[in-house]
């Protein structure tokens, strides 16, 4: 056959095409498949414990028995369909027994408040003594971290101060060991000198400590207008991610300091205001592809009734009021959770422990609802992709591969989903295991 395209007639553009799509690589992976927590709680630094988030599961599921003592109650109350009704309770139940927080971060900011200078000294020594003492007994999370102040020229010395303070009384407390998927989180940056001026602390910690480089990880709170946008009018959040230097691993949205920054009023700041919705697909589209994981906001509606137990017990008046409101509560917060996951933001935050049944609710009923839907696919995907391999045929459709398979794994990591149900995808336990699509397609294309 005669071709005109010489190779040594195309060789340069060939080579720069190969250092681009390299480089194309590196800045955009793909989304991970190591896990990601479906919450993160914030609990102010100064009420933190080792044992905080076993009580915090305690109180969960005392709200969920005193509001929704089954199945039935729950349904009518945040309208879950008949056929997944049971099983999401039965689900939420035991997550709340068995794991009732996924990921915590210690708050030295807005849940802390600004107090004298000894003080905070003191919290950001005992907190980390803590932490060393849940590592000790088993008792943390299996994520969790700190936020930090933000980085202004007024609270960057505070920030840094306590980010020292807690890590190397942390290190000095356990041997030079960092909790499993321990982050700090910097919050309301609007600039990428923030974020690099964070870097090179955690550089210093890292070398002074003995850690390995790039152990101490790092989260962008996305709270303001400029960590959207830069003064250049540009996307400003590749810019920051850049500058955490391959330690940024998720991006949080802080919806009521945001719209505040926008001069949205206070009565009007929600989780589904359309300047929330809109900040929401611009930082899908400035991050899609560059592992790194988003996180919505929180309901800042508190699910607890007006009236207290006390020395008399209430009367039925007062525990009807307090059903209702604690209801209302928990019918928002399902609403907010389950826009955000229709929209693909998967973790959010909870401040009240009270609010965790109603946020496995919300996931578990996500999953369970399009759990037959995503089997058959990635089951047809998995086969099509086995068969181009195997035909000699390239596929160049892996990521949509991996985030069927990643519907699977989030939903096994949280409890939506029992390893059986997943098998229904055709999927073995050992391929689930791997946690990777490619390795899936490669090994049946091997044991032909």
């Amino acid at each position: 056959m005669k071709t005109t395209l010489k190779p040594e007639r195309i060789s340069a553009a060939r080579e720069a095409l190969r250092k681009a799509n390299q480089a194309y690589s590196r800045t955009y992976p793909g989304e991970s498949s190591r896990r990601q927590p479906v919450h993160v709680v914030y609990g102010g630094a100064h009420l933190f414990k080792a044992d905080t988030a076993r009580k915090m599961g305690q109180v969960a599921l005392a709200s969920l028995k005193e509001y929704a003592s089954d199945a039935g109650t729950l349904a009518r109350c945040l309208d879950l369909s008949a056929g997944v009704a049971g099983s999401v309770y039965e689900r939420v139940e035991a997550k709340l027994q068995r794991e009732a927080v996924e990921d915590f971060r210690i708050d030295f900011e807005d849940g802390y408040g600004h107090r004298p200078a000894a003080e905070e000294d003191g919290h950001a020594v005992s907190t980390a003594e803590e932490v060393a003492k849940g590592m000790a007994q088993g008792t943390l999370p299996p994520f969790i971290g700190i936020r930090i102040k933000s980085f202004s020229e007024e609270l960057v010395d505070r920030a840094a101060r306590t980010l020292d303070l807690f890590v190397t009384t942390l290190l000095e407390r356990t041997g030079n060991k960092l909790p499993e998927n321990f982050v700090v989180t910097l919050p309301k940056v609007t600039s990428p000198e923030q974020v690099t001026a964070l870097v090179r602390m955690l550089e210093v910690l890292e070398q002074e400590r003995g850690l390995s480089a790039g152990a101490l990880r790092l989260e962008l709170m996305v709270e303001t207008p400029q960590s959207i946008f830069d003064r250049e009018g540009r996307l400003a959040l590749p810019g920051l991610v850049a500058a955490a230097e391959g330690r940024c691993v998720g991006a949080h949205l802080g919806v009521y300091d945001y719209t505040a920054a926008l001069g949205i009023t206070a009565a009007y700041q929600s989780m589904t205001h359309p300047a929330s919705n809109l900040v929401r697909g611009l930082m899908q589209l400035s991050l899609a592809g560059m592992d790194v994981a988003l996180s919505d906001g929180a309901t800042n509606v508190m699910p607890v009734g007006p009236h207290k137990k006390g020395t008399s017990p209430l009367t039925e008046a007062q525990q009807q009021e307090n059903r209702e409101v604690v209801h209302r509560a928990w019918r928002l917060a399902y609403d907010h959770t389950r826009n955000s996951l229709e929209r693909g933001f998967y973790q959010g935050w909870d401040l009240h422990p009270a609010q965790l049944p109603v946020r496995y609710a919300a996931v578990y009923a996500f999953f369970l609802e399009g759990l037959e839907a995503t089997s058959r696919r990635l089951k047809s995907f998995i086969e099509k992709a086995a068969q181009a391999t195997l035909l000699g045929d390239v596929f160049d459709d892996a990521a949509t591969g991996q985030g069927l398979l990643n519907y699977f794994l989030r939903g096994i990591s949280c409890g939506a989903i029992t390893e059986e149900e997943a098998r229904a995808s055709g999927l073995t336990l050992g391929e689930l295991l791997t946690r990777s699509f490619l390795k899936i397609v490669e090994g049946r294309r091997n044991a032909v």
